[in-house]
């Protein structure tokens, strides 16, 4: 099964500075996405995950694919999806919820993305190189080790003329520090001096 994670860049923020154009985009987001994972052979189980993410499961990973890129080709402003997917096999936490290595994969490859990025593992990739939606192409961004998780994940990005294709560097996380020293709690350790003189210009000077 392939896996379709995907959630709303900076949701919060947009809450809280624009509630009434959230709430309709919201409403918008979920009739989107209803038809978009029906139209392409999908289903959704119960709302799993924090916040405004949300999960589609594809028997195909090729529809998965085409479904990721419709909904970033979709008019959902002020909403930025970030969509991360893999393919693996799936365990049932119960009737209508998944658990296990698949969907935990799957979550920290979205995890990486930006807004109006989708990542797909390799994996997923491997199953759709020779099914991409007309016009798409995919990007190697590499193998990065995910949060959490034993075995690093090659990572590619899906490409599209009608979407953006330029993004910041992936969201990984910072590396595991392997000394027997203790952790610094702050990375301002020796910079005194400069931390002092900082200071004295936001004292006198509008930021």
């Amino acid at each position: 099964v392939t896996l379709l994670l995907a959630d709303l860049e900076g949701s919060t923020r947009l809450w809280e500075s624009q509630p009434d154009e959230m709430a309709a985009a919201i409403a918008r987001l979920n009739t989107v996405v209803t038809e978009v994972v029906a139209r392409h052979s999908g289903v959704r189980p119960l709302e799993q995950g924090e916040g405004d993410s949300f999960v589609a499961a594809f028997a195909k990973a090729s529809d998965a694919v085409a479904c990721a890129l419709a909904l970033q080709q979709a008019d959902l402003d002020p909403i930025r999806l970030r969509i991360g997917a893999h393919t693996g096999e799936i365990t049932l936490r119960d009737d209508a919820n998944y658990a296990g290595p698949t969907i935990n994969r799957a979550a920290r490859l979205r995890d990486l993305a930006h807004g109006g990025q989708t990542v797909l593992s390799g994996a997923t990739e491997a199953m759709v190189l020779d099914r991409l939606p007309d016009g798409a192409w995919l990007t190697d961004l590499g193998s990065h080790a995910l949060r959490d998780l034993p075995r690093p994940e090659r990572v590619v990005q899906l490409n599209h003329p009608d979407l953006r294709a330029e993004f910041p560097p992936l969201r990984l996380a910072a590396p595991a520090r392997r000394s027997r020293l203790p952790v610094q709690l702050t990375s301002f350790v020796g910079r005194a001096d400069q931390v002092t003189a900082v200071g004295e210009l936001l004292a006198h000077n509008r930021l």
